[in-house]
């Protein structure tokens, strides 16, 4: 071989022995698949308090873009009024989602639109459990229907039933009025979970919810002096 010929293939190995040693450098390292897994672990952190709040928040969210339902179908409702109205069900909407796939993470029953129909929703008061079948899943629904009693500023079916019935200025009002014990409730729930939850996404969430619905809030309240 001559030293050109050996020259070329020594510098070729060396070639080669570097690509291969920049391609291991580059190959997925085993933090990615432990940051993964931390993720995991963090989000699998609750306990009781943060499934009843979660639960029941949903709920809570739920009847509020009822509400806001019930507004919107109304065409001689205040322009800001009807704003906001639409700003509460695009927010609440997706968190209601986001809440409901925490649930299922943890394998723990949620709730869904169909839930809300027929229920009592003011005061804690279970109307229609007499005669109950307390089967299986009877029970779920009766665990269902505790988590959402024991939210703050729910409305009853007579609140909203009145709110369907007003039309013009009264409407509005009904539901600046409604919506602000409906808020100052959730506002209260979430302060509650900050003290006894554990789960860190869903005590950011109540974080969110304090500082936005007590900002709608003192919003609603100006509305209401000014129709």
């Amino acid at each position: 071989m001559t030293t050109k010929t050996l020259t070329a293939s020594i510098g070729a190995f060396a070639l080669a022995a570097a690509l291969a040693g920049c391609g291991s450098s580059e190959e997925p390292s085993e933090s990615a698949p432990e940051t993964t897994q931390s993720a995991e672990e963090v989000s699998a952190q609750y306990n009781e308090s943060d499934v009843d709040y979660v639960s029941g928040m949903a709920m809570h969210h739920q009847q509020a873009v009822e509400m806001s339902d019930i507004l919107l179908e109304k065409d001689d409702i205040e322009p800001e009024v009807t704003t906001l109205a639409e700003d509460i069900r695009e927010a609440q909407g997706p968190e209601i989602e986001q809440m409901q796939s925490w649930l299922d993470a943890w394998g723990e029953e949620g709730t869904s639109d169909g839930d809300m129909e027929g229920m009592d929703h003011g005061d804690g008061d279970m109307e229609g459990m007499e005669g109950m079948d307390h089967g299986d899943g009877d029970m779920e629904d009766m665990d269902s229907m505790e988590s959402m009693s024991d939210m703050e500023g729910m409305m009853s079916e007579d609140d909203l039933s009145q709110l369907e019935n007003a039309t013009g200025t009264e409407a509005s009002r009904l539901f600046l009025q409604q919506m602000i014990a409906h808020h100052e409730g959730a506002v209260s729930s979430a302060e509650d979970h900050l003290d006894n939850g554990e789960n860190p996404e869903a005590l950011e969430l109540s974080e969110t919810i304090i500082s936005d619905q007590q900002a709608e809030i003192d919003e609603m309240e100006t509305m209401l002096e000014e129709l």
